[in-house]
C-alpha cells in the first residue's frame, strides 16, 4: 500500500528549529490538509514531505509511486505557451510529442479553458488563468500524490468551487492522495480526511481533526456548521490567536 510516513521530523534553518517533532501518516487515497498560523513553518514541512528540502533530522518515507506539485504561483515558463506548459511533464516521462499534446488539450478543456486559449503565453492570461493551467499540469500525469501549496488563496470563490470539484474528482477517479497547506479552515475542512493543526515557534502538530463524511456530499450546510464547531476548538483558538469574544 501507497503511503507517505513522517516520524520523528524536525528542521532548522541555521540555529532556529523551525519544525519539532512531526509525526503522521498519509496513506492512499486520503487527503490530509495542514492549517495554522503565517510564519509556522506549513511550506517547509510541505517542502520537506516532497522532497524540495533535505530531511536533516526525522525521516520522510514517501511510497507513492508519482508525484507533482501545483504551487500558490502558477509558475508557468514564460516561453511556453498553455499547452506546452501543461504537456512539458508529460514529456519530461518519455510521452510521444503528438500524444502529450493531445492529453494537455483535453485537460485544458476539462478545466475551463478554450481552444482558444491554447496558444496563449503565460503574460496574456489572468492570475485564474493561471492556475487553471498548474492544475492541469500537475493532473494531466495523474500522480498517486499531489502536493499543493496554498493553491486557492488568491482565487476567487468561484474558481475555487470549480477546482475543488476537480481535486474531489480526481480523487475518486484515480485513487489520489493529497497533502496541502492552507490557512483557511473552511476549505480545510471542504477538501480533508484529516486536518492537521500546526502551531508555531516552533511548528509542531498540537491536534488532528478527522472527517469521515464522503467529500463530494460536503454541502454549505455542512461546511458552514463545522466551520462553527471548530473555531470553538480550544487548540485552534490559541494556535490562530482568535478573539474568543468575537466567537460568543
Amino acid at each position: 500500500m501507497e503511503s507517505l510516513e513522517v516520524k520523528h521530523l524536525t528542521h532548522h534553518f541555521g540555529f532556529t528549529e523551525i519544525l519539532h517533532n512531526i509525526n503522521f501518516t498519509l496513506k492512499k487515497g486520503e487527503v490530509v490538509s495542514i492549517v495554522g498560523p503565517s510564519g509556522g513553518g506549513k511550506t517547509t514541512l510541505l517542502h520537506l514531505c516532497a522532497g524540495l528540502l533535505d530531511v536533516a533530522e526525522g525521516e520522510v518515507n514517501n511510497s507513492f509511486k508519482t508525484t507533482a506539485f501545483a504551487f500558490q504561483e502558477g509558475r508557468l515558463l514564460p516561453w511556453k505557451n498553455v499547452i506546452e506548459n501543461i504537456a512539458i511533464a508529460l514529456l519530461a516521462r518519455g510521452e510521444k510529442k503528438s500524444v502529450a499534446i493531445q492529453k494537455a488539450q483535453e485537460i485544458a478543456l476539462k478545466f475551463g479553458l478554450e481552444e482558444d486559449d491554447f496558444e496563449k503565453f503565460p503574460k496574456d492570461l489572468s492570475g485564474g488563468m493561471k492556475q487553471r493551467v498548474n492544475f492541469a499540469r500537475a493532473l494531466v500525469v495523474k500522480p498517486s500524490l499531489l502536493f499543493l501549496d496554498e493553491p486557492f488563496s488568491a482565487l476567487d470563490i468561484g474558481l475555487k468551487r470549480e477546482l475543488y470539484t476537480h481535486l474531489i474528482e480526481s480523487c475518486e477517479e484515480n485513487d489520489m492522495s493529497i497533502l496541502f497547506i492552507t490557512h483557511d479552515l473552511i476549505e480545510a475542512i471542504r477538501l480533508s480526511d484529516e486536518i492537521l493543526l500546526l502551531e508555531a515557534d516552533p511548528g509542531h502538530i498540537v491536534k488532528t481533526f478527522k472527517y469521515d463524511s464522503p467529500k463530494e456530499k460536503r454541502d454549505d450546510a455542512f461546511v458552514y456548521k463545522e466551520s462553527a464547531k471548530i473555531v470553538q476548538d480550544k487548540e485552534i483558538i490559541e494556535t490562530f490567536k482568535l478573539n474568543t469574544l468575537e466567537l460568543k
